[in-house]
């Protein structure tokens, strides 16, 4: 029994001074305040191996968000034949004035430059112009198609050197995918954000007060794809899309508490379906004619066209045209006509000073630029439909300095047949 007590009292002994060492060291490190160098490398120097951080939205972003540009919409205010928002309204003989009226975003549709946004996003511009992420300058835009009742238009960018999005089929859309959204909000500060969310509904109805085809107001009841993807203001133009990288829809709107709206509103957004613009962008593609485009730009930049210029021997209208940016809705966007020569074609068709050129064989009419590449791709006698808007208001004021708006709006749509002709002393 006393042989038991002493190896007992032993064991515990030992165990006490274990005790005891272990306290001191304790209260020693806690004495010093420090950490050991071993200690912070091991909690702050790590590393993050990337390739092993998986995500479908990684996959698409790497994919397509450099396809995703700015849109810029400059509006010019002047007594020249740009027409802008002043005219009538205390702007009279003033010098031009460009500014920027709003930007949005774009999508790049073809490896040939054309970018797919909102009509919105260029409605009423004098100028448009396109950012990249790629550079920090801007590059000059034509808006080569629009349809301002779907709210769908497309820019054509010579020399945009950026690869192109792969369209998906929004007819196979499923609520509850993933929803990958892709733009500018708030403008170049936040470029190329990405959000994510899901589809919410595909067969949403939409009432627009929007404008015709040609830029005169219209309602009108759209489908819209709803998604709870963040979409805020610069968005518009953007893409929507879905894991495989494949442009679903064109982001167009956000619902959110105001006045209108007297219930709190979250994460209700609208897309186009990619589908529903279709249409516009084949039309645009079978009418692509690169030497028009690089001809326009070419005149766009100041440069003079030599003898070998795929414009020269091209036939003319006849006529002197401006850019007419469509003065709040009262009148349509088209190439305003300033002078008719005395025995052109087109005084021989019947186009007169103050008409609006709106269209030329289907395709729509929104600049002088998209003029000029449209009558490029016909040849010496062929006929062509030229639809103009026609106002008496406009046609008697169109030789002077300033235009009074008060006096205009009455007018209506004329369609035309002109037969085209080579003079080369012929304008336009």
């Amino acid at each position: 029994m006393r042989k038991h007590s002493s190896m007992y009292f032993g064991l515990l002994a030992v165990l006490l001074a274990v005790v005891m060492i272990a306290t001191t060291l304790i209260n020693a490190g806690a004495a010093s305040n420090t950490i050991s160098e071993a200690e912070i490398d091991a909690i702050v120097n790590t590393t993050t191996d990337a390739s092993q951080v998986t995500s479908p939205f990684i996959e698409v972003a790497s994919q397509v968000r450099n396809s995703v540009v700015g849109v810029n919409n400059y509006t010019t205010t002047s007594s020249f034949y740009g027409f802008g928002y002043g005219y009538g309204y205390g702007r009279r003989n003033s010098e031009p004035r460009e500014s920027l009226a709003g930007t949005g975003s774009g999508v790049v549709i073809s490896n040939y430059g054309h970018v797919l946004t909102n009509y919105h996003v260029v409605e009423g511009a004098s100028r448009v112009t396109v950012t990249t992420a790629t550079d920090e300058s801007e590059h000059e835009a034509t808006v080569v198609g629009y349809d301002s009742d779907l709210d769908i238009a497309v820019l054509q960018v010579p020399g945009l050197n950026l690869k192109a999005v792969s369209l998906g089929d929004s007819d196979q859309l499923q609520v509850g995918e993933w929803a990958i959204v892709i733009g500018n909000p708030l403008g170049e500060d936040f470029a190329r954000t990405l959000t994510v969310g899901v589809v919410s509904a595909i067969d949403r109805t939409v009432q627009d007060t929007t404008t015709d085809r040609y830029g005169r107001r219209t309602v009108i009841n759209n489908t819209m794809i709803q998604v709870d993807a963040a979409i805020n203001s610069g968005n518009s133009g953007g893409g929507l899309f879905n894991t495989l990288g494949q442009l679903q829809g064109i982001p167009a709107r956000k619902y959110s508490s105001n006045g209108f709206f007297s219930a709190s509103i979250d994460n209700i957004g609208m897309c186009i379906p990619i589908n529903v613009a279709k249409p516009l962008i084949e039309q645009v593609l079978k009418d692509y004619d690169g030497s028009a485009v690089n001809a326009a730009d070419a005149a766009r930049n100041g440069d003079q066209p030599t003898v070998n210029s795929p414009l020269q021997g091209k036939p003319r209208l006849g006529v002197t045209v401006s850019t007419f940016n469509g003065t709040n809705n009262v009148l349509p966007m088209g190439a305003v006509v300033k002078d008719v020569d005395e025995g052109s074609p087109a005084a021989n068709g019947g186009i007169q000073p103050g008409d609006i050129i709106v269209e030329v064989d289907g395709t729509i009419i929104s600049s002088h630029t998209a003029l000029t590449q449209k009558l490029a791709g016909y040849n010496e006698g062929d006929q062509i439909a030229v639809k103009v808007y026609r106002d008496e208001g406009l046609a008697s004021q169109i030789s002077q300095s300033s235009i009074d708006l008060s006096q205009c709006g009455n007018g209506e749509y004329v369609e035309l047949t002109v037969t085209l002709r080579v003079i080369d002393d012929l304008n336009m």
